[in-house]
């Protein structure tokens, strides 16, 4: 949902000052709704960050403490509005292209030529589960056109967020220079376009094949459909999620994805711990979670695809 493949921060260091104080019982409260809606936990050590973030939704709703915002939350008539709100100011947007690029070449360099050597005809479908203001579709996007895929096989990236404001950013599609500083210069040039100042966008042949919506992670209504993808990227979200959360979420992914799917996520995350049917696999340079008893299949996996026909023998280097 929150993202960060996007990597995803929750506000500064230090907090504001909060315009109410938060006691036990309110923060518990919306502590335990916040994490059932959203996936989210924020535990004692994030206790400021959540007053921080809460305290101006209070006070632009009219209303004087955290338990009438938690009213507000639960039995108000318009509270998916007010639930949209919320998400839109609990996320921040910390990302990048062309973060942790090796699991972009493994995309391309191995799991695409394994799809297409199967069913040329069937589309390979992504699904970037926590896009952000889409920095991450776009790189998968340029990482399998710089393979030689996007112009002869079909192709199917959705991405998705939680946050309508996060969406509408991605779907305008305008990136300051902090959005470049790991994707190199010639990619960059080939790529995108200056808007005449200081932002740039992408190519309209870059960004044909992929498609913008909101979903919530810890919505299964939201999910279950999106998670029948060959591939997941839901890079630096879990981070924020509680344990229980996390669970439920990898259950539709494993319930849901193609046989030979993969899910990749962030550098920091791990499902090893959580007991659940998915295993970790080196493919390429890249690790990604596969389905339980697949591991040694994948690992075989050759960044050259059988046939001949198809590209990929002569793919450019793409790290």
């Amino acid at each position: 949902m929150m993202s960060g493949t996007n990597g995803r921060r929750f506000g500064s260091v230090e907090f504001g000052a909060a315009l109410f104080s938060l006691p036990d019982s309110s923060f518990c409260l919306l502590r335990d709704l916040i994490a059932e809606r959203t996936g989210i936990l924020f535990d004692e050590s994030k206790r400021s960050l959540l007053a921080d973030k809460v305290s101006e939704l209070v006070t632009a709703n009219g209303l004087s403490s955290f338990l009438d915002y938690y009213y507000l939350l639960r039995y108000d008539s318009a509270s998916e509005e007010h639930w949209t709100a919320l998400i839109n100011r609990l996320s921040v947007p910390e990302t990048f292209f062309w973060r942790q690029a090796e699991q972009f070449e493994a995309l391309a360099s191995f799991v695409a030529p394994k799809h297409y050597e199967k069913d040329p005809r069937r589309p390979l479908r992504i699904w970037s589960a926590a896009c952000c203001t889409g920095e991450e579709p776009i790189s998968i996007a340029i990482a399998l056109d710089r393979a030689g895929w996007a112009d002869r096989m079909p192709i199917e990236i959705r991405a998705t967020d939680a946050s309508p404001a996060m969406i509408e950013r991605a779907r305008t599609a305008l990136y300051g220079e902090r959005s470049f500083r790991q994707l190199p210069s010639e990619l960059k040039a080939q790529y995108f376009e200056n808007d005449g100042s200081d932002r740039w966008r992408p190519r309209p042949s870059l960004t044909r094949s992929i498609r913008y919506g909101v979903a919530n992670l810890a919505r299964r209504s939201d999910i279950e459909t999106l998670a029948e993808a060959d591939v997941i990227f839901c890079r630096n979200v879990f981070i924020y999620f509680g344990d229980e959360a996390i669970r439920n979420v990898v259950r539709v992914f494993s319930e849901r994805m193609s046989p030979d799917g993969c899910v990749f996520l962030g550098a920091s995350e791990s499902l090893t711990r959580l007991g659940l049917d998915l295993e970790l696999a080196e493919i390429g340079r890249a690790f990604a979670y596969v389905k339980e008893g697949r591991r040694q299949i994948v690992e075989r996996w050759r960044a050259s695809p059988a046939d001949s026909g198809l590209p990929g023998g002569s793919m450019p280097k793409l790290l």
